[in-house]
């Protein structure tokens, strides 16, 4: 199993995506928070799914999450599948308790290359402004990214072009894929 971590706007969903075109399977944790937002009939904003994300977390602990991927990745026939959307630490032990020889890879990118791509993005969940994504860094902080990310075995910095980072990212996930 492969993990991926890093800030909001780092390049996580690129690097789900490239893996994807590669045959790998992806578990979104980001959809558990999604569905539990929707079961309770909030709309899909960046308040919203943060405060259903915090209140999963409070409730149920900081791996409540990740809690609910694992039968999720389980269920998933195929020799490797990657989880995007780690948010802290707690998530990180878990998968490496509950998935002999997980992979964890980090994705860096610089809060200004981050803030233009969070403007340019258009997801329902983001709100365009550099404050606003600052509000999500110390967010998600509060839930042990920093920590998870400094626990990485793999780190991608994603500074260049989106081409250096496609083929970055392609080499890194054919050399974990065949590490045994």
């Amino acid at each position: 199993m492969i993990g991926v971590v890093g800030f909001p706007a780092s390049g996580k969903g690129e690097f789900s995506r490239i893996a994807g075109e590669m045959g790998v399977p992806v578990v979104v944790m980001g959809d558990v928070v999604r569905e539990e937002t929707q079961k309770a009939g909030l709309p899909p904003t960046d308040e919203n799914l943060g405060a259903m994300a915090q209140q999963m977390r409070r409730d149920e602990g900081m791996d409540a999450i990740a809690r609910r991927c694992v039968p999720r990745i389980r269920s998933v026939d195929a020799p490797v599948v990657l989880v995007d959307g780690i948010r802290g630490d707690a998530e990180v032990r878990l998968f490496r308790e509950e998935f002999p020889g997980f992979v964890l890879v980090g994705i860096q990118a610089p809060f200004a290359e981050r803030a233009a791509r969070f403007s340019k993005r258009g997801r329902e969940d983001d709100r365009d402004t550099p404050m606003a994504l600052r509000e999500r860094d110390l967010r998600e902080a509060a839930w042990g990214l920093d920590r998870a990310l400094a626990s990485a075995d793999h780190v991608l910095e994603n500074a260049g072009t989106l081409g250096e980072f496609v083929l970055s990212s392609r080499e890194l996930l054919r050399k974990i894929s065949e590490d045994p």
